[in-house]
């Protein structure tokens, strides 16, 4: 089985996104594509130009960093703004994504086309909230398509009760399959992202008890940079470490990987020991996603073979048993097709037996959304 472990549906991005203020929708799309790596260019002349007209760059991420710019989704992918009556556009999405939404059908199609029989659908607070989307997503296609919940992480600390019944409401009656946690958030509400902490333990003692997986993105600095990783915060990893032990019945998967693009330079990735250390790499409960096609499409040529060295290592460090494939389409798709993000991982992968390439390709990720 092909399975995609990371994908994406969305609403109309000149919406509201689920929001009930259109006004804080909007805020958490500005910050996400000011401080997204893709480039920004001059509308008029296609010149490189940089983020600044979005936000200060000299303030911490945050909404109040973000500049009266009038921020807008377009056409086409394209996210514009206008500062000193100059335009300037970010290219976040491909050029397919016509209207600037994503549909379950618009998925299907492509999974029909790369020949995916399944993906699961994670969660971001700038791509929209609200588990109706994509539980009516399930529905339509139940043999295609699985959906992580979401509850909005500002809201858990302050509002346990509420945020326990979000998650009952979103796995038990919807049928949603796991939960998608981005930390990060809380940050931006004034919260320490330390997601383990006590103000968070009765919704992590309920959710224990539903028996679904967990899915955990690492900090979007960590995700954007690239560099040699020097001065790396490993608290977040850390964090993912004091979890699993003190919840072992609950599977634990690290979206997008280990911050790879921190690690990285135009020769290839170079993961150190301590960040492996620091994650609780030895629990059979614990997962690393494997979505290096929307990190390094732009930055290496394919099939990148770059990578390679970065799987092996992986591998070594972590078994076939418990890395998973993802690609994060639609993005993905601004630097190759869906199909080549497969087979971009598949062709780096050749030091394997091809049982196990199955695995990463897709069996690890079914096995544990129970379709396996």
């Amino acid at each position: 089985m092909i399975y995609d472990g990371h994908a994406y549906i969305f609403p109309d991005m000149k919406g509201d996104g689920g929001f009930n203020d259109r006004d804080e929708f909007q805020r958490h799309l500005q910050l996400a594509i000011a401080t997204h790596f893709m480039p920004v260019w001059r509308t008029r002349d296609r010149a490189e130009a940089d983020n600044s007209g979005l936000l200060d760059p000299t303030m911490p991420r945050g909404f109040g960093a973000l500049r009266d710019a009038d921020f807008r989704a377009t056409q086409f992918g394209r996210f514009e703004w206008t500062v000193d009556g100059e335009d300037y556009f970010k290219q976040y999405m491909p050029p397919s994504v016509v209207d600037m939404e994503f549909t379950a059908d618009d998925l299907i199609a492509e999974m029909d086309y790369a020949e995916v029989d399944r993906a699961l659908l994670h969660r971001t607070p700038y791509l929209g909230i609200g588990n109706d989307l994509v539980a009516d997503a399930v529905r339509a296609h139940p043999d295609r398509i699985q959906a992580l919940a979401h509850v909005p992480e500002w809201k858990i600390a302050p509002e346990p009760d509420w945020a326990i019944a979000e998650i009952d409401h979103a796995i038990i009656e919807l049928g949603l399959h796991g939960l998608q946690m981005l930390p990060d958030h809380m940050a931006l509400y004034g919260q320490s992202t330390a997601w383990d902490a006590e103000a968070l333990t009765p919704f992590w003692d309920h959710f224990a008890t539903l028996g679904v997986p967990l899915f955990v993105t690492p900090g979007y600095t960590s995700l954007a940079r690239t560099g040699s990783g020097a001065g790396m915060d490993l608290s977040e990893f850390e964090t993912v470490s004091r979890f699993v032990e003190r919840y072992p019945d609950v599977q634990l998967v690290l979206t997008h990987g280990l911050s790879w693009r921190s690690f990285a330079d135009e020769n290839g990735i170079d993961v150190p020991d301590a960040v492996y250390d620091a994650l609780p790499i030895d629990n059979p409960n614990f997962h690393v996603q494997l979505l290096f096609a929307i990190f390094f499409g732009g930055m290496y040529d394919y099939p990148m073979p770059q990578i390679k060295p970065a799987l092996e290592k992986a591998v070594e460090r972590l078994e076939a048993d418990r890395l998973m494939w993802g690609t994060d389409i639609p993005m993905v798709m601004r630097f190759q097709t869906y199909r080549q993000s497969l087979d971009s991982l598949r062709l780096n992968l050749d030091f394997l037996d091809q049982a196990d390439i199955d695995l990463i390709c897709g069996g690890n990720t079914a096995r544990l959304m129970g379709v396996g």
